[in-house]
């Protein structure tokens, strides 16, 4: 039946479901006077749903009630008889709400008083025609018009924040010029952010371009995708009170405006790179995403995004994907599937992201992943821990750090193996993940294994405070302090560094034959030298030296001394103290940095032993 034909031959009677009270559809009849001289009785099981609702803290709920109390007051003004009948559900019949079972009681109930159902339900129509159940359908509108939430926004305005009890403001200007602004002098009520939030959620369900993204209506956290507004809201106990946050990309730039030279150009349309946009939050990343993403349609590149929200602002050729089942890794299964050139990211946070951006950039798909970072190597850093440090080179080749709307710094990302810098000895030699200037190509960080942990060193910093110099000093510490609370640690050089701790601790250090100090020296990559804080010579004893194998030996001729621990100096210098073995002789491995500070002792006839 045709709304034409429903108007002419409607019943005095008027039963409505909970979908035209929600929708405020029956108020807006009785004002218009479509219904006068008609009769308005609402079912029980209508009351009960929408306050079953509200009691589960929906707005929906809330909405329908008041629908309710503007209805009695309209009806009184307009001569309309508006009544409250029928039964309450039955617990079974409440539990089996989801499936339809209260919409099957309305119907019965208009049957049974002979009255017309007035629905904005289109399932609930359908079976009530097929039913021969009288109905009145009057679908859900999906306006133009702006609704309140979008009222809020300027032409300049990048995020508007509205929370009870707090005047409403919001972000204006563009990246790197913004203010906060209030919007006006009394606060948000909680009555208004009720509305506001049904208007945004009804807005959602009923536009096909968009989506709640992350929760559901009832939940007390929500994130939606509203057309180009990105909106988060939230309730207790989740939020300590009601708020909504809304955010809009203020301007779609191109490529051409970021001025970039042909090489980055090139690079970009390669197609085989792995690119982190990085920035902190409000610097303009997604938008400068969007523009690479316009730009690599133009060039007819197929691309893909992955997001949540979806709320880059790209053209009509650029398909963009949300994670399937939750799982950005069923989505990576599709999108392999589909073959795309470059697939943009947006954004990276946990860890299964940078594990499904790995994953297809190695499977030779073009990665570009949006990342928050305070400065451009911290985007790099944030892949340290979470994919082995030899294959960062092969996911990321390329950071394009933005701030304030535009490219601050670039940086190119590769893999060698060499001395790192501020090491001398050759045996040092590490893989090692050089960061360099995008378009100097100077050298500026390295990342590489130092003992245990992966580490970023700067390499423009020279002095003896430098980062690795305060790391090695921590390092040493946490590994031999437990010998000497007290020890002291100091650093001579680039890549060595001098432990002083007490004297009866020097043996223990050091180990048999040099081997607990040379476990450590191999796992840090530096050199350890071992020494009392207090230098005391002993007594000057007669040695003997011989060489035997891969070892020198060291012979002490009073047998007194064997078993004890004794000092050797280079003249003056302190060398290293040992314990003297069974058979009177001190054993120094040749290769050893022992080995090598007594055969330069040996050739200048300055080795003294003291006991």
């Amino acid at each position: 039946m045709t709304e034409n034909e429903v108007k002419n031959s409607i019943k005095k009677i008027i039963v409505p479901d909970t979908s035209v009270l929600i929708n405020r559809k029956l108020s807006e009849l009785v004002e218009s006077g479509e219904l006068d001289k008609s009769k308005i009785i609402v079912p029980a099981f209508v009351i009960d749903e929408l306050q079953a609702q509200a009691s589960r803290g929906k707005d929906v709920g809330f909405r329908g009630l008041d629908e309710i109390k503007v209805l009695r007051k309209l009806c009184a003004d307009k001569g309309i008889k508006i009544t409250f009948d029928g039964r309450r559900p039955t617990l079974d019949e409440i539990n089996l709400a989801k499936k339809g079972r209260i919409d099957a009681l309305i119907r019965d109930f208009a049957v049974k008083e002979d009255a017309t159902l007035l629905t904005s339900d289109y399932v609930q129509a359908l079976v009530g025609e097929a039913e021969g159940v009288s109905i009145w359908y009057i679908p859900v509108e999906v306006s133009d018009s702006p609704i309140q939430i979008e009222n809020f926004f300027d032409a300049n305005t990048q995020s508007v924040h509205l929370k009870v009890g707090v005047r409403p403001y919001a972000k204006k200007g563009v990246p790197g010029s913004v203010e906060v602004v209030y919007l006006r002098d009394n606060p948000v009520e909680d009555s208004e952010m009720k509305t506001i939030t049904y208007e945004i959620l009804s807005k959602t369900h009923k536009d096909p371009n968009s989506f709640m993204e992350i929760g559901r209506p009832n939940s007390p956290a929500m994130v939606v995708q509203m057309g180009k507004y990105r909106i988060a809201i939230t309730r207790p106990p989740f939020s300590s009170a009601p708020e909504i946050t809304a955010v809009r990309p203020i301007k779609k730039m191109r490529l051409e405006e970021y001025e970039l030279n042909e090489e980055i150009k090139g690079m970009i349309l390669s197609g085989t790179k792995g690119i982190l946009i990085s920035g902190p939050p409000g610097s303009g990343k997604s938008t400068f995403a969007a523009s690479v993403a316009d730009f690599l349609s133009e060039k007819r590149k197929i691309v893909k995004t992955f997001e949540q929200p979806r709320d880059l602002q790209v053209g009509p050729e650029v398909t963009q994907y949300g994670p399937l089942d939750g799982d950005w890794e069923k989505t990576a299964d599709i999108l392999l599937l589909v073959r795309p050139d470059y697939t943009i990211f947006d954004e990276l946070r946990r860890s299964k992201d940078f594990k499904v951006f790995s994953d297809m950039r190695l499977a030779g798909v073009g990665m570009i992943g949006v990342i928050h970072s305070t400065e451009p190597v911290s985007a790099i850093q944030r892949f340290i821990g979470r994919i082995e440090l030899g294959i960062i080179p092969n996911v990321i080749d390329t950071v394009i750090y933005i701030q304030a709307g535009r490219i601050e710094k670039m940086y190119s990302v590769s893999l060698t193996v060499k001395v790192p810098t501020g090491m001398k000895e050759e045996d040092l030699a590490r893989p090692v993940v050089e960061i360099r200037d995008f378009e100097t190509k100077k050298l500026e960080y390295e990342i590489y294994t130092f003992g245990e942990e992966n580490v970023v060193i700067p390499t423009h910093k020279k002095d003896t405070h430098s980062p690795i110099n305060k790391l090695a000093i921590k390092t040493i510490k946490d590994k031999l302090s437990y010998w000497d609370p007290d020890m002291e640690v100091d650093v001579l050089s680039e890549n060595r560094i001098a432990v002083k701790v007490r004297k009866d601790v020097v043996p223990k250090m050091i180990g048999r034959q040099g081997k607990t100090i040379e476990e450590i020296e191999n796992k840090l990559g530096i050199k350890i030298t071992v020494e009392p804080k207090e230098k005391t010579f002993k007594n000057q004893v007669d040695h003997y030296f011989q060489e035997s194998g891969a070892y020198f030996n060291i012979g002490v001729t009073d047998r007194r001394l064997r078993n004890t621990n004794v000092d050797l100096y280079d003249g003056d210098e302190f060398l290293f103290s040992a314990i003297v073995g069974n058979k009177g002789t001190i054993k120094v491995k040749k290769h050893s940095e022992q080995g090598k500070t007594v055969l330069r002792a040996l050739a200048k006839k300055t080795l003294r032993v003291m006991g």
